[in-house]
């Protein structure tokens, strides 16, 4: 078969967020001198945490492992009121690399609470980025939902006074369906002004999509860890490709290409561009040479570094 092609999705890899994370350390470790440390990986990335880790960050997961009058940074993904409390009080220099889509929601929630409302989150139980969310608030005052079939089980104080928000990397259609058993359910229900699913994962979900339509196959680059690559997979699997997320070219496994004609390739917020081209070089050598990209969303969002931070 010699009519193989590769489409790549557009857009694709890192968004906003990831970009300004990973900078804020790489800027604190020419401005400070290693070690930075970290709480929790910056971005849901191996080669990009091994790589910041090489160059001095040190990724902690408890406050105890950072020593007095040290450099700290926020996750990407956010963090507690009782962990930013905690480093206050410890009296570390802190820089926040909370995607500042993710500081939106934060802030939702505290309107929220301040309004009287109950917040139903959706989202992945354990992912920092639901653990941050509802740490904005006492424990236990949020209730968190992961699939429409959790809707049915919650126990409200007052039907008539309840919110939901979204973590931020979630599926865009699941999150839907979820909504609309929420509404079902509480026809009061408030909702956020705005979705809080970030542009950058709606924009490569719909990307995603049009490959699947095209492709017999889509490989999707990103860490296991990683929500939103996570989401890319099952996205295009939905839609019955074959779809696989490899960390790295070699997951690559030869037989997956075996009858196939198109290969989309992918990749999740926070991997670099750096694996999407080792990817397209391996499926190259198995005979998949014309490389078109999609057509999707042009993304101009920057988010500015912390002031300290800042070249001038």
């Amino acid at each position: 078969m010699s009519n193989k092609t590769i489409m790549l999705a557009n857009p694709r890899g890192f968004c906003a967020g990831v970009d300004r994370a990973i900078s804020i350390v790489e800027r604190a470790l020419e401005e400070f001198g290693a070690p930075i440390y970290v709480r929790h990986e910056v971005v849901h990335n191996k080669f990009v945490v091994d790589n910041l880790r090489e160059k001095g960050a040190v990724f902690i997961e408890d406050l105890a492992d950072v020593p007095a009058g040290a450099t700290l940074i926020y996750s990407a993904h956010g963090v507690s009121l009782a962990v930013q409390n905690e480093a206050a009080e410890r009296g570390f220099q802190v820089f926040d690399a909370t995607c500042p889509l993710v500081t939106k929601v934060h802030k939702e929630v505290a309107r929220l609470d301040a309004q009287g409302y109950q917040i139903i989150m959706i989202g992945h139980k354990g992912h920092p980025e639901v653990e941050g969310t509802m740490g904005q608030l006492s424990e236990g005052a949020m209730l968190l939902v992961e699939t429409v079939a959790d809707v049915a089980t919650l126990q409200v104080a007052n039907a008539d006074k309840l919110s939901h928000v979204s973590q931020t990397t979630l599926s865009v259609d699941e999150t839907r369906d979820i909504i609309e058993a929420l509404k079902a359910r509480f026809p009061n229900i408030r909702s956020p002004h705005k979705e809080d699913i970030c542009y950058a994962t709606t924009n490569r979900q719909e990307a995603v999509k049009a490959l699947a339509q095209e492709c017999d196959i889509v490989i999707v680059v990103g860490s296991p860890n990683s929500s939103n690559s996570n989401r890319l997979r099952e996205v295009a699997a939905l839609l019955g490709v074959d779809a696989y997320m490899v960390d790295n070219a070699g997951y690559l496994q030869r037989q997956w290409f075996e009858g196939k004609s198109k290969v989309g390739v992918t990749a999740g917020a926070s991997a670099p561009e750096v694996l999407v081209k080792e990817v397209l070089a391996a499926i190259d050598n198995w005979g998949f040479h014309t490389v078109r990209e999609g057509e999707g969303a042009d993304e101009s969002i920057v988010f500015v570094l912390p002031k300290a931070l800042r070249k001038e």
